[in-house]
């Protein structure tokens, strides 16, 4: 969809250029643009290093492993069912102290770690939407069938491995703390206006910090209502 919003902006764009003899304005505006994305990438670039060297400094000094046992409660009480131990809670800790750091970029490696470990805890658990998880083979061929795991619950496929698998209610409620989560420093809004001339650039701080800390406290109560009982999200 956003391609074709693009494609109609861009036409519209040409068209209205052609008939009102303002090509040349068109031309200049588009090189004038692609400059700027340039010099955005590198600025952009620029901080994506100084964050990341950041992160990798606190990793290895163990403030990202102090932190990781200070969000450990907050953790289990959004993840109750998740092993205590499993390889999934250090990926989600990793996600989670990111984004409240506003690095975005930073938290999209361990936010994907995460899943894959939220997978296979899905697989250990007999759901057979995940039994070619471990194996990282997946069945293309279109099966039905039913299994009863030791929970005795029933888990009906239909079509392909693919179309057939259905996310955790781990994997929703992390995705919905990741959607929602709370920003200290919203570096990837300082940077974007420090870079299109704010005279302030650092004054979203606080907006930032309200904001997302009422859509991380409306999150975390929608996903204890929802996953109340163990009932799928």
């Amino acid at each position: 969809m956003l391609n074709v919003i693009w494609a109609v902006m861009i036409l519209l764009a040409v068209v209205y250029g052609a008939v009102t003899g303002r090509m040349a304005e068109v031309t200049n505006g588009a090189l004038d643009s692609a400059g700027e994305a340039v010099s955005l990438c590198l600025t952009m670039a620029g901080v994506v290093a100084l964050w990341m060297g950041l992160m990798e400094i606190a990793q290895r000094a163990g403030l990202i492993e102090k932190l990781t046992r200070g969000i450990s409660p907050f953790l289990r009480l959004l993840f109750p069912r998740i092993p205590q131990g499993h390889p999934a809670e250090e990926y989600i800790a990793a996600n989670v102290i990111a984004n409240v750091l506003g690095l975005g970029w930073a938290c999209t490696p361990a936010g994907l770690k995460a899943m894959e470990e939220l997978a296979k805890l899905e697989a250990e658990r007999g759901n057979p939407e995940y039994l070619d998880t471990e194996s990282g083979e997946r069945d293309t061929r279109d099966r039905k069938y039913a299994q009863t795991t030791a929970a005795g619950k029933d888990f009906q496929l239909q079509g392909t491995a693919g179309r057939g698998r259905r996310a955790s209610n781990e994997m929703c409620i992390f995705l919905i703390l990741n959607i929602s989560s709370l920003q200290l420093i919203p570096v990837n809004m300082i940077a974007y206006r420090s870079q299109y001339g704010s005279a302030n650039p650092t004054a979203v701080i606080a907006p930032a910090i309200a904001a997302t800390l009422v859509s991380t406290l409306v999150a975390i109560v929608y996903c204890k209502v929802k996953d109340r009982g163990g009932k799928a999200i």
